[in-house]
């Protein structure tokens, strides 16, 4: 048995390339994301709608989640949970993304069409984080 077969086994990755891809990626997305928000926090708490109190708080706490939750799709009695606490901090955020779209001028760096495509694709990570819920990524 080779060393990614056994690594495979004994983090149960769910069977077939694109699913696996799949889990790593969303891991990878998320620790990287995360992370990110300790290295870069002033952009993080520049998208937040000013209506929002605690910024600085709300921008660690949401990158601490980030990391959780992209190390605990790899971990299988922690996948499922994972992935449904990934949705939920996708839907808590989602008004950072709203709030960039509606004020464009406050990011001039950034072309409107990208503002709006940005708000379409986070459907695109909702359903990615949805998807390692599912019992194709979660062995009995």
């Amino acid at each position: 048995m080779g060393v990614l077969s056994k690594i495979s086994s004994w983090m149960k990755l769910p069977s077939g390339w694109w699913k696996k891809i799949v889990l790593i990626g969303l891991s990878a997305f998320f620790i990287n994301v995360g992370v990110d928000h300790f290295i870069n926090p002033n952009f993080y708490i520049s998208i937040m709608p000013p209506a929002f109190p605690l910024h600085a708080e709300a921008v660690y706490i949401s990158g601490f989640f980030e990391v959780i939750g992209g190390i605990g799709v790899l971990i299988p009695r922690l996948r499922k949970i994972a992935g449904w606490g990934l949705l939920a901090l996708l839907v808590a955020v989602y008004p950072a993304n709203i709030y960039m779209a509606l004020t464009p001028g406050a990011f001039p760096e950034a072309p409107l069409s990208l503002l709006y495509l940005r708000l379409l694709f986070q459907f695109v990570f909702f359903y990615w984080a949805y998807s390692v819920t599912k019992p194709a990524y979660n062995p009995s």
